[in-house]
């Protein structure tokens, strides 16, 4: 038993993989010269490189990345970028990730991602670990309960590059990329009322967020400049399917209901669907929606369903654009970039 552990052992030790350390105790040099030789420095003869070089692959040497990344971060921040997004499951903030993700690949970095959950606590903790992982900056897209921002305050204090996208944060002078939000919703509701809806009710989230203001005043103004009223009573707090399906019937039972319903997003939008036609109701005979997104489920309903492209990929590629310059410093870490990304309605089967 003892003889079959020592040659397990001494087989293990055989196999081991060849360290730098190694290398430059067989050829009798530093450590930093096999490394400098490696990495063709001109810093070492031509002739000790190539023996270096021809001894590393005769021995099937394979440098230890990870070593050598964290030994680069004692000096500088590593080439990944810390991304925050508020939920996986969200369809437009997929697509944002992917965009990120191709344009932060294509100029040599990568990506750490995280979600907040919708929560102000895992949000600040997500910012506290990227800083401490060395991320070169971060992109990111705050919680809907986030009212504090002294966690983003003290990343740019630090001198961290942070870009905000689609929910921007108003309380930080930070670069950020967004979507044309307010055209985007007049556009949608112009539409509702060209095809002869007077009495459109508009689902949002809490008006703490710039997204909701923005899209909740393009379907205000939108009706006021077609010289329709303004009824509050049809404006909602709902922003999710769920919630959609508990309100909607006490919104189509209403004596004065609406005929039309401009959704904050696509799920909303979906629910109210859904809703109306296990009520009866024809979609869009008796009653038009509207969705902002076009996501997947957007064509995965019946009626299909009209909807606001937002574009994500193409947000993505921005705010991954802007911070990299900021990093490399073709732009200024403390100047800030606003880009907007134009939207455009797609006419489907849930109104005329």
């Amino acid at each position: 038993m003892c003889h079959s552990a020592f040659t397990t052992n001494r087989n293990m030790k055989e196999t081991a993989p060849l360290t730098m350390k190694d290398i430059a105790r067989e050829l009798g040099v530093s450590v930093a010269t096999v490394s400098r030789a490696l990495k063709n420095s001109p810093r070492i003869s031509q002739e000790r490189r190539t023996m270096i070089q021809e001894y590393a692959r005769e021995h099937d040497f394979t440098p230890n990345v990870i070593a050598e990344s964290l030994r680069y971060a004692r000096k500088q921040p590593l080439k990944i970028i810390g991304v925050i997004i508020p939920e996986f499951a969200h369809y437009y903030f997929s697509t944002v990730l992917a965009g990120i993700e191709e344009e932060a690949s294509s100029r040599g970095y990568r990506i750490m991602v995280a979600q907040s959950e919708e929560r102000y606590e895992r949000e600040v903790k997500i910012c506290q670990s990227f800083f401490e992982n060395k991320v070169c900056g971060i992109i990111v897209s705050q919680a809907k309960d986030t009212q504090k921002y002294d966690h983003f305050a003290k990343l740019q204090d630090a001198g961290l590059p942070l870009v905000f996208y689609d929910r921007i944060c108003t309380g930080i002078n930070a670069s950020r990329v967004v979507v044309d939000d307010y055209m985007g919703a007049f556009n949608a509701v112009t539409y509702l009322i060209e095809t002869g809806c007077t009495r459109i009710a508009f689902y949002g989230s809490a008006m703490t967020m710039e997204i909701s203001k923005n899209r909740f005043n393009g379907y205000k103004d939108a009706m006021l400049k077609r010289g329709l009223h303004y009824d509050a009573s049809l404006t909602y707090i709902c922003d999710n399917r769920a919630d959609a399906e508990v309100i909607t019937p006490g919104v189509l039972q209403r004596e004065d209901g609406p005929d039309a319903f401009f959704a904050i997003n696509d799920d909303t939008a979906i629910g109210i669907l859904y809703t109306a036609k296990r009520m009866g109701f024809r979609v869009p005979d008796d009653i038009a929606i509207c969705g902002f997104t076009n996501g997947q489920r957007a064509v995965a309903c019946d009626p299909m369903l009209t909807t606001v492209e937002q574009r994500g990929k193409r947000v993505g590629e921005e705010a991954a654009s802007i911070l990299i310059d900021q990093v490399e410093g073709h732009i200024a870490t403390d100047q800030v970039v606003k880009r907007v990304v134009r939207t455009k309605l797609v006419v489907r089967g849930t109104t005329k």
